[in-house]
């Protein structure tokens, strides 16, 4: 697919489906987009889409297959609508760091990959219960799913879920204890014990 020129291309680029449950569109959406009157759309479709297919096939299907329906709250930034988000200290990293991650259609230094920020509904009760809990999401992700980087926030429990070519397979948390709950690919212990319930 060429690069966006028309409301019909878009529509197009809208239309497809990454995965099972996911069409591009469901990660379009952007709040700074709306709100600054700006598009948000890939310089290179065909790269975004190859990448989000991965992403949706790889981690988002499974991890709906398990905790059902999972929202999505941030996902592709075009490199435009990221800058500004950094720029106006809307919690986005620049351009550089966001390459690979939310910037879909970019590569960082390792590769290609791609980012969305989610919330599983169904494990909010739990969450709001014992914050601490967000762990054992984390450990399950761990042991079954290909991912590079976990990132959780506390409202919601959200977290970034990354998908890369050369996974780092890191998980940091800014819901207490705050920091990284492991950090090396070479860690790979059998972590069942910490998600009994799930």
């Amino acid at each position: 697919m060429k690069k966006i020129t028309s409301i019909d291309k878009l529509e197009d680029l809208g239309r497809i489906q990454l995965s099972q449950s996911f069409f591009m569109r469901d990660f379009l959406y952007s709040e700074i987009a709306n709100w600054y009157g700006i598009q948000n759309f890939p310089d290179f479709p065909d790269i975004a889409v190859q990448n989000g297919k991965q992403l949706c096939e790889k981690l988002l299907e499974p991890l709906q297959n398990k905790f059902g329906r999972i929202a999505i709250r941030s996902a592709y930034r075009s490199p435009k609508i990221n800058q500004l988000g950094n720029e106006k200290n809307l919690s986005c990293a620049n351009n550089e760091k966001n390459f690979a991650s939310h910037i879909w259609d970019y590569p960082n230094d390792r590769g290609y990959g791609a980012t969305a920020c989610i919330v599983i509904p169904s494990f909010l009760e739990l969450y709001d219960k014992d914050q601490a809990n967000w762990q054992q999401i984390a450990y399950w992700i761990h042991n079954h799913l290909p991912y590079s980087r976990l990132e959780f926030f506390p409202k919601l429990c959200a977290f970034n879920i990354n998908w890369h070519e050369q996974p780092l397979r890191e998980i940091y948390s800014y819901i207490q204890p705050r920091g990284y709950l492991l950090r090396s690919e070479n860690v790979d212990p059998s972590f069942e014990k910490f998600y009994p319930d799930l």
